[in-house]
Parts: C-alpha cells; sequence; structure tokens
C-alpha cells in the first residue's frame, strides 16, 4: 500500500518522501537528525549559565564570612558541612535590612497595583471610547514614552519638597507610577483594540454599561496582556535603585538602596550582604517564574491571528 502510494506520488509528478531523502547528502541528514537534540541541549546549557548567579549568591549566602573568605562558593560541593543559616539569622536582626523589605513592598505593590488599574481603564477609553481629542491625547501620551527618567528628577523633587512628599514611600510610589502609565496606557490600547467589535456591541444590546462592559468582557480577554504588564512594572519597581535613591530617606528606602548603604558603610559586612542581595533577587525571579505562562501569552498577543 505504501509502494503504491509512492508510485501515485511521483506518477503525478511529485518526487516521494523516500525519494527527497535519498537525494540530500549525507551531511544534510545527519544535521537534520541531530539539530533537534543539540538546540536542546544548547537551551538547557544556556539556561544553567544563567542560573549560576543565582546559585552562587544561594550558595554564599549559607556560608560563614570566615569561609566565604578562604575561597569560593563551589567549595560547598567538596565541604557541605560549611552551610548554615547564621547569615539570615543575623539579617532578620538587622533592622534596617528589615525595614528595607517591608518599604520595597509597600512601594513595589502599590506603584503596580495603580498603574495595572489606571492604564487598563485609560487603555479601554482611547481603544473603545469616543472623546473630543482621543487620537490627540493618545499621542501625546506615546510621546511621554521618549521622556527619559533622569530629565524629570529634579524637577519632580523639587515638586515633592514644596508639598511635603520628598523622603517619603508616598512619592516613590508616585514617581513609579507617573513613569509607567505611558507605557501601560500603549500597551493596553493596543492590545484592547483587537478585542472584536461585535462582541463589545452584544453585550451593550445585552444591557450592559461602560463600566460592566471593562469589568466582564474586556478585563478577561485583556489578562493575558495585564498580567504581562504587572510583570514588567513590579520588576521595574523593585530592582529601582536610582529613583528610590533620590526621593527616598533612611526611614522610606528600599532594599537596593539599604544594600548600597551596607556596602559603602560597612564594607565587609558580607553576612548581611550576601542573603540580603539574594533575597532581593529571588523574589523577582519567583513573579517571573509563577507567571511566566501569562506573560509569554500576553508578549505573543497579536502575533498570530
Amino acid at each position: 500500500m505504501t509502494a503504491d502510494a509512492g508510485s501515485l506520488t511521483e506518477a503525478a509528478g511529485q518526487p516521494s518522501e523516500s525519494a527527497v531523502k535519498a537525494k540530500q547528502s549525507l551531511g544534510a541528514r545527519l544535521v537534520e537528525g541531530v539539530s533537534g537534540g543539540l538546540v536542546r541541549v544548547f537551551l538547557i546549557v544556556v539556561g544553567l549559565f544563567w542560573l549560576v548567579p543565582t546559585i552562587g549568591l544561594l550558595l554564599s549566602s549559607l556560608r560563614t564570612p570566615r569561609d566565604m573568605a578562604a575561597g569560593g562558593w563551589w567549595e560547598v560541593f567538596t565541604e557541605p558541612s560549611q552551610l548554615t543559616f547564621r547569615s539570615y539569622e543575623e539579617l532578620l536582626k538587622n533592622g534596617d535590612i528589615t525595614s528595607s523589605l517591608l518599604n520595597t513592598a509597600l512601594i513595589t505593590v502599590p506603584a503596580t497595583a495603580l498603574v495595572v488599574i489606571i492604564g487598563s481603564l485609560a487603555g479601554y477609553a482611547f481603544a473603545w471610547m469616543d472623546f473630543p481629542g482621543r487620537d490627540w491625547w493618545f499621542l501625546a501620551v506615546v510621546g511621554l514614552l521618549v521622556v527619559p527618567v533622569q530629565v524629570a528628577l529634579i524637577p519632580i523633587a523639587e515638586l515633592f519638597g514644596k508639598i511635603g512628599l520628598f523622603g517619603s514611600v508616598v512619592g516613590v510610589v508616585l514617581f513609579h507610577v507617573g513613569f509607567g502609565l505611558p507605557f501601560a496606557v500603549f500597551l493596553l490600547r493596543n492590545f484592547f483594540a483587537e478585542i472584536p467589535r461585535e462582541l463589545l456591541e452584544a453585550a451593550r444590546l445585552d444591557g450592559a454599561g461602560e463600566l460592566r462592559l471593562f469589568v466582564r468582557v474586556v478585563m478577561p480577554l485583556g489578562g493575558p496582556a495585564i498580567a504581562s504588564l504587572g510583570i514588567f512594572q513590579f520588576l521595574w519597581v523593585w530592582n529601582d535603585m536610582l529613583v528610590a535613591l533620590i526621593f527616598s530617606d533612611s526611614g522610606s528606602q528600599p532594599i537596593t538602596v539599604a544594600l548600597q548603604t551596607q556596602v559603602r558603610q560597612f564594607g565587609n559586612n558580607i553576612d548581611i550582604l550576601a542573603p540580603g542581595a539574594f533575597i532581593s533577587m529571588v523574589v523577582p525571579l519567583a513573579v517571573f517564574f509563577a507567571f511566566q505562562r501569562q506573560f509569554v501569552s500576553g508578549v505573543m498577543a497579536g502575533a498570530v491571528k
């Protein structure tokens, strides 16, 4: 039956699969056979190299300062007895580090939530609501994407000083929200605009108002894009040091500024720096891996029709 099918294919003027393989050179057939496996091995190796700094920091945070001064973190594989949680105990006793971790959460969570909420509402308005100058206002928002953060540091610092927000958590949050909204509006407006108009019109015919339409229809459909935006904003705010270094004081500084202060004041205070740096690194990694599926879906949204 297979031979008959091959004969029919050749009779129709199309070479059979076996004929195509026979015409390939030996090198081409070898490359075709091993390319899939080589790509997987390569990606695994790249992933392992990407995780090496994180693994090294974790193992360093589980060693004593004396062991770290004596050799590299890889020595724990031959001497597992070096591993200890003493550095984390010292970290919990350091009031500056623990308060900075709380400040980081107080800055990151509201800054991310406000950008997602306000950006979603504005993106829906620009995509599906008619109001005077809508396109011009959207172009103005897009134009704000090219404004560098460094340009606004001094003017906004002076403004916050006059209204009493300089050096507070609220001031840092407002700065991050202000500079995160242009990208949020641009991303979500373009995503919401791809929603079929017929779906929204059907919901309006059923009596849904704009708010109910936004909550019940647009938000569920825009879940991947909203998740991607939330991850971007969370990572940017959590890892930020420039804005926090300028707008926060000793009582509102996040973990990035606190670690930088520890390095400046206590250069050999490695038993606090190592676990603090690992905690500062592992939280964004955990958020990314927890929502990686939604992140990929949001990045690829609109790429395939």
